[in-house]
């Protein structure tokens, strides 16, 4: 198999980024360099970024220790060790304060007497005094050893060269020394908090708050360090998250699971719900309340047999009944008989009945959380700038937060309490082209929320669209009875909107129970009814249903991949009132997915940056995501999707590729093939292959940034030489919203801009950006909730040779072209789109995932082959049915 490194590619060197290089010096691609000092278009803003500067002393030594701790404990216990160790032998550590991530690394910032240490130490764990179920005698005290290994010895010389602005050699970044301050960082909170991930979770910062089904929502701060313009700084944020509430299995269970409320102690569980039970508290850690103790234990799943008919063999080999052993050993009645234990031992017979059995409290909810979870996690999360500013600045003053302790003395560090100040621009709305037939043929988007309204205009491509059906499913006679308005009102709507919707379906409306949903084929054979009834010439089937329903992804499947029509769904609730708005974002899915578009830029590309494009040199956007199962699934496929825009110079009309692909894999296997189909789609729809490939890719890590660029890069590389003397000059640019940089705006300019959020266009290239690299962060959209989220965009490559501000304002001019709405979007439309596709193809896979997780005994080995995705109908194909 062939490498970046093995294909004769064109590769940047940083100080001197014209010269291309070949195979033959086999250095490795590296990033481009920002091509300038920054952008200069926009007025600028005054704001506060969420990142404290961290000065560090280049000069300080950092020792870097490997510890082994035999038995292995929880992170808990290790810390509990650690802690003890360092207390008691002062001088073996040279009296220093250790930071530990409790696994296997310890930093010091003196070198301890001996570069190996080997110690022991009692813990005390209080155990039962009798033999527990799973014969393991209970003891007062618990030894471990520790074994302490020197293994480098880091500085911050690198770091220093890194973060210079006057090197011109790329350089890696120092992983080890930034993961040593970043750990030495932590030490502190991670003794009062609870950590998940890179997040800090504690009752403390305003207490916790039940969100239904066993879950509970707590606050937290986020902390990072990063390599930015101003130097190393600190991002700080506000987070919130679910956790599993620390009760009783058996009230958990009530709790999460509606069967489990009638769960009475003469009942026993049926299959399904026996499943649902065991997925519902695998992994999940458990203690006893029956006697004291600390132990904790993971349940591995449930006991075959009802608690009434189980025996066990004791350490002596006597063989036990479980109800007679807890009625002789604890004076205790097992009160649900009929219910399994407990299995908390993967390997060998050890069980717990559930009555007996805590949730151990801050363990994070892994489970897919409900709707109404997700909409009171939301609700703690979401904060004005000026709440979320005011929570920030008390982390960073508080007694939990990163400067809480004495580490950051101890290592020569010290970190600003005050966020950061810079300037960034505020970049102006590009003039938009409506449809011919309206009284407003064009307009700037005035607002200071940068929306528009279609009242007197029309969408600049409307669609015809004659032969139409309807069916329903469920909804009471008073819903059904809505129908015949609603198709009048909304073709009227469409109508209004420069869109013609026959206002007679083809066939008279088919309504069908909520049930025909379950049936998958029911379901089809429904669906090809409705076509044959139609003369197999059908342009747009709208459903509307009772509620969300699972047979949501089923609909789409069969609709998108056996039959080849294009769904729009809606329910119920919303025909009851008929909003002016609500019909209006209809008829704009329904254009866009028929083959319309809302909007067009009046200044074409062309004319914008005439550096660069030209009329007769066409370019293609291109947008690729990938998205994966959720954390609990081990063994589902992700799913990757590309899609690329189809018209020169418009660039609004995008067609979509899916592909399943490895479970959990980032980079997108099947990148080459796809993007030759879409370029082959391109020469077909344009009469010429793109000059220009410009790459958005969504959904990746900044650990990720080098593999995908070398890999995914290489693939697009190999699209083209299908091709003959086929030789793009390609961008490729990943975006992440998934980032914790928040901008404020300075208390002087809210009365500038009448809110507390940052306007529209709001771009930042320098200070808080990569001290090298090209990136800025744009906030394209407004923020009506909470705090503005703006959008990380990193240039890898660039072979077009971008300004900062011609990139920057095509991004922000291409946010306001997306068809589904009338402002501006978060997201550079090409990755919005490719992740609607990706999760359109998610759902084609649901219902195969469904059925084989509840055959499939799987845990954490290695993932079965990916199934492919069902291929899409050649009806559909070509639109953008996803939308």
């Amino acid at each position: 198999m062939q490498t970046a490194e093995d294909v004769s590619l064109p590769v940047k060197v940083i100080n001197k980024p014209k010269r291309v290089l070949t195979s033959d010096t086999k250095q490795a691609l590296v990033p481009v360099r920002r091509p300038d000092s920054g952008g200069v278009e926009g007025p600028v803003i005054s704001l506060l970024a969420n990142h404290f500067l961290v000065k560090f002393d280049s000069g300080q030594r950092i020792f870097h220790y490997n510890v082994e701790i035999s038995p292995t404990p929880s992170k808990e216990i290790a810390r509990m060790i650690k802690q003890q160790v360092v207390t008691q032998n002062p001088v073996m550590f040279s009296d220093a304060l250790p930071a530990y991530d409790c696994r296997k690394n310890l930093y010091s910032p003196i070198e301890f007497q001996n570069d190996k240490l080997e110690l022991f130490i009692n813990l005390p764990i209080p155990a039962s005094k009798s033999v527990s179920i799973c014969g393991k005698t209970g003891d007062l005290h618990k030894l471990f050893r520790i074994n302490i290994k020197l293994v480098s010895k880091l500085d911050g010389k690198e770091l220093n060269s890194y973060l210079s602005k006057d090197s011109d050699d790329w350089i890696p970044l120092p992983q080890d020394y930034l993961h040593a301050l970043d750990v030495v960082l932590r030490e502190s909170p991670t003794e009062k908090c609870i950590p998940v991930g890179r997040s800090l979770y504690s009752s403390s910062m305003g207490g916790t708050e039940e969100i239904g089904g066993g879950a509970i929502g707590l606050r937290g701060f986020f902390q990072s360090l990063r390599p930015t313009q101003q130097g190393l700084a600190l991002n700080v944020d506000f987070s919130v998250t679910a956790f599993h509430e620390s009760i009783g299995v058996i009230p958990y269970l009530q709790k999460r699971l509606d069967f489990f409320k009638g769960v009475r102690k003469t009942r026993g569980l049926d299959i399904e719900e026996r499943k649902e039970v065991a997925k519902a508290l695998k992994n999940i850690r458990i203690f006893v309340c029956h006697r004291e103790t600390v132990q904790r234990y993971r349940v591995y799943g449930l006991t075959e047999e009802e608690t009434e008919n189980l025996w066990f063999t004791d350490r002596d080999g006597e063989n036990l009944r479980l109800l007679s052993y807890f009625k002789d050993h604890y004076n205790y009645d097992i009160q649900y008989r009929n219910l399994p234990c407990l299995q908390i031992s993967r390997s060998k017979p050890c069980y717990l009945p559930m009555e007996l059995c805590m949730i151990c409290e801050g363990q994070k909810f892994l489970g897919k959380l409900s709707d109404d979870q997700t909409a009171k996690i939301l609700k703690m999360g979401c904060q004005r700038p000026k709440e979320r500013k005011s929570i920030i600045n008390g982390v960073m003053q508080g007694p939990v937060g990163p400067t809480s302790g004495n580490q950051g003395r101890e290592f020569n560090l010290h970190i600003s309490r005050e966020m950061t100040r810079l300037n960034g621009r505020v970049l102006q709305p590009p003039k938009l082209k409506l449809g011919d037939g309206g009284n407003i043929k064009n307009l700037v988007p005035s607002r200071h929320d940068c929306q528009w309204n279609l009242l007197d205009s029309h969408v600049f491509e409307g669609t015809q669209i004659e032969r139409w059906a309807l069916i329903s499913f469920g909804g009471s006679l008073d819903q059904k009875s809505n129908v015949p308005k609603f198709i009048n009102q909304l073709s009227q709507r469409c109508e209004q909107m420069g869109i013609f919707l026959n206002k007679n379906t083809v066939i008279s409306p088919q309504f069908e129970t909520s049930q025909v949903l379950n049936n998958v084929t029911l379901l089809e054979s429904k669906l090809k009814k409705i076509l044959r009834a139609a003369s197999n010439n059908l342009q747009l089937l709208i459903c509307v249903m009772d509620r969300k329903h699972k047979g949501y992804a089923d609909l789409k499947r069969i609709a998108e991949t056996n039959i080849g029509i294009v769904s729009q769904c809606c329910l119920y609730s919303n025909l009851a009132r008929l909003s002016s708005q609500f019909l209006a974002n209809l008829a704009l899915k329904i254009n866009a997915k028929i083959g319309g578009c809302t909007v067009a830029l009046y200044n074409t590309l062309p004319s914008q940056i005439p550096r660069l494009f030209q009329l007769d040199e066409p370019v293609i956007f291109m947008g690729a995501d990938v998205t994966h199962p959720h954390p609990l699934d081990d063994f589902s496929p992700s799913v990757a999707a590309v899609v690329g825009s189809m018209n020169w110079p418009a660039a609004n009309k995008y067609v979509s590729r899916m592909r399943s692909q490895t479970h959990r894999q980032e980079i997108i296997q099947d990148l080459g093939p796809m993007v030759a189909e879409l370029l082959d789609d391109f020469y077909q729809e344009v009469k010429k292959l793109p000059e220009r490939i410009i790459f958005f890719r969504d959904g990746v890590s900044e650990t990720q940034f080098y593999k995908v660029m070398k890999e995914e890069l290489q693939a697009i590389k190999e699209a083209c030489l299908k091709f003959p003397n086929y030789k793009p000059t390609i961008t490729f640019a990943i975006v992440q919203k998934r980032h914790h940089t928040r901008l404020f705006t300075n208390e002087a300019d809210l009365n500038q801009y009448g809110n507390e959020n940052i306007p529209p266009g709001t771009v930042v290239d320098t200070v808080i950006t990569h001290p090298k690299e090209f990136d800025f962060f744009l906030c394209s959209h407004w923020g009506v909730k909470g705090t503005s989220r703006p959008t990380h965009y990193h240039i890898l490559w660039d072979e077009n040779e971008f300004t900062s501000d011609e990139l920057q304002k095509l991004v922000y001019n291409l946010c306001y072209t997306f068809v589904r709405c009338t402002k501006p979007v978060s997201l550079v439309p090409p990755a919005y789109y490719a992740h609607l596709a990706a999760y359109r193809g998610r759902l084609y896979l649901e219902r195969y995932e469904s059925v084989t997780r509840s055959v499939s005994t799987i845990s954490r080995s290695s993932p079965p082959r990916a199934k492919p995705l069902p291929k899409l109908s050649e009806k559909v194909r070509k639109l953008m049915f996803y939308c």
